[in-house]
């Protein structure tokens, strides 16, 4: 009985609007910022290091800012994403690729591969 109450609140918490991406894909995420009584988008653009999965999902994402490693961790749930965008794949035989944060230059690069990526509208 709680099994299906619990499996109700899952269902309706989780997104449909989010396409397929995986550790190793480059995206653009849309951030919902708020400065005082308005409200206005902001890209931040980086690597998936991590994905977790499960009733509270996340991913990891990591960026180069002015020679200074960033990353961000953003729950899938959450409604300060507004949008994610697929920039590219590439391949990598990890599903978490926390040495990349060792890594600096061309040594950090990852091999692309052209992934076909289904998104909301075609789900």
């Amino acid at each position: 009985m709680s099994n299906l109450i619990i499996e109700k609140l899952l269902s309706r918490s989780k997104r449909t609007d989010l396409p397929d991406f995986a550790p190793g894909d480059t995206i653009r995420v849309q951030v919902k910022i708020k400065e005082g009584d308005k409200e206005r988008l902001q890209a931040f653009e980086g690597v998936v290091i991590a994905r977790s999965r499960g009733p509270q999902a996340s991913f990891t994402v990591r960026k180069i800012s002015f020679g200074q490693g960033v990353e961000r961790i953003f729950p899938e749930a959450s409604r300060v994403v507004d949008k994610v965008d697929v920039v590219r794949s590439s391949k990598v035989r990890r599903a978490k690729l926390y040495y990349l944060r060792s890594l600096r230059g061309k040594a950090a690069r990852l091999k692309d591969v052209d992934r076909e990526h289904a998104t909301a509208a075609t789900r």
